[in-house]
């Protein structure tokens, strides 16, 4: 089926294969998606209330499997441009809804394997850290905080040990081999640079567009030599490592650092104040959103890491659904250039109008 070679070559068995194990593994995503619409409590909807016959549009569980399921942007990176994230969210969205079905042991168990399968999932383990820590290992709460002395041992230690067997059965061999080295320097391949060859739009992508602007100002104005605009490479789309011209160039330190200052205080409202599942959504995606817009060298499929978890809080929200539409619409929109021949103009131009017209629709009859 595969024959190995450097330039130029195709091979029809390997794009079927291919396109057959992305729409195979995305049954894992439609079955995760099932579990989370029987979680009708969380959307606000008590099943022995509910009239029996009503528009599709009013019925909770029907809109989130629509919003998930029918998602444009995985539709776009997935079916089209060719990757597995449908699987990875539907690994995600199973472990939400073991959290929503308050399975805290098996959430852990299958964010801890989602972690394993792609590591840019990080950006959410504080949120899920929080949640898990406070609402499986304490056991007392006065005023949204938590008692210390509450605190029970053999929860915190099969927490513990769930997360340690499966990080110890995915890094276990590479350990033994001696590769483990090799495995954390392609893990954080920090000499990438700032931003993806294709920019996500963050405020690296603002940065970076502030810095040009300045050189182009500086050498109008014969502050700078003309010689200084060949050296601002980062508009070159290629993935490496830049320096910028006028503004001071950014560290893998300062992303990080700015990622943690931006998701602090959802992390700070989780601990301290009352929580619940809707308050651990917006947490999760508040850290999403954060790392997104401050991250080191993010890619712009990371936009679903948002979008996908909002769709739940929106179906259950007025105010979670405005948010949601915006965002799903400019995110999905960024998103248009992976596509950029002509022949799937049409195609892709008409999902997008569809998803955001059935998302804007349903949201507006159901928060009626």
């Amino acid at each position: 089926m595969l024959q190995l070679e450097n330039l130029n070559y195709a091979s029809n068995a390997t794009v079927v294969f291919q396109r057959c194990s992305v729409i195979f593994t995305d049954l894992l995503l439609v079955y995760a998606v099932k579990e989370c619409c029987l979680c009708r409590k969380f959307f606000g909807v008590d099943s022995k209330r509910q009239p029996p016959e009503q528009s599709l549009l009013k019925d909770a569980g029907f809109v989130v499997a629509v919003l998930l399921l029918g998602n444009f942007g995985l539709f776009l990176v997935d079916h089209i441009h060719f990757q597995y994230n449908g699987f990875l969210f539907g690994v995600l969205m199973l472990s939400v809804a073991r959290i929503l079905q308050g399975r805290i042991l098996e959430s852990a168990f299958w964010f801890s394997v989602l972690l394993n399968l792609k590591h840019i999932y990080i950006y959410m383990a504080p949120a899920y850290f929080i949640f898990l820590l406070k609402h499986y290992c304490f056991t007392q709460f006065k005023n949204g905080r938590v008692v210390y002395s509450s605190i029970q041992p053999m929860r915190l230690l099969q927490l513990g040990l769930v997360v340690a067997f499966v990080f110890a059965a995915s890094f276990g061999p590479f350990l033994a081999m001696g590769q483990l080295n090799q495995v954390l320097m392609r893990l954080f391949p920090f000499r990438r640079g700032l931003c993806h060859a294709y920019w996500a739009p963050n405020f690296w992508a603002l940065y970076n567009f502030a810095d040009k602007l300045a050189a182009l100002a500086g050498t109008k104005l014969q502050f700078l030599d003309s010689s200084v605009l060949s050296k601002s490479s980062m508009t070159a789309g290629l993935v490496q490592e830049y320096s910028h011209t006028v503004l001071p160039s950014v560290t893998p330190a300062v992303t990080f650092a700015c990622t943690v200052l931006s998701i602090l205080p959802s992390l700070i409202h989780l601990w301290i104040q009352p929580s619940n599942e809707r308050t651990f959504l917006r947490c999760l995606v508040s850290c999403a959103f954060g790392s997104f817009i401050f991250g080191w060298h993010v890619h712009e499929k990371a936009i679903l890491l948002i979008i996908i978890p909002l769709s739940l809080l929106a179906v259950g929200s007025r105010a979670d659904a405005k948010v949601f539409l915006l965002l799903a619409f400019i995110g999905h929109y960024s998103l248009f250039p992976l596509i950029f021949t002509q022949a799937e103009t049409m195609i892709k131009v008409f999902m997008f109008l569809f998803y955001a017209m059935f998302a804007n629709a349903s949201l507006s009859t159901l928060h009626k």
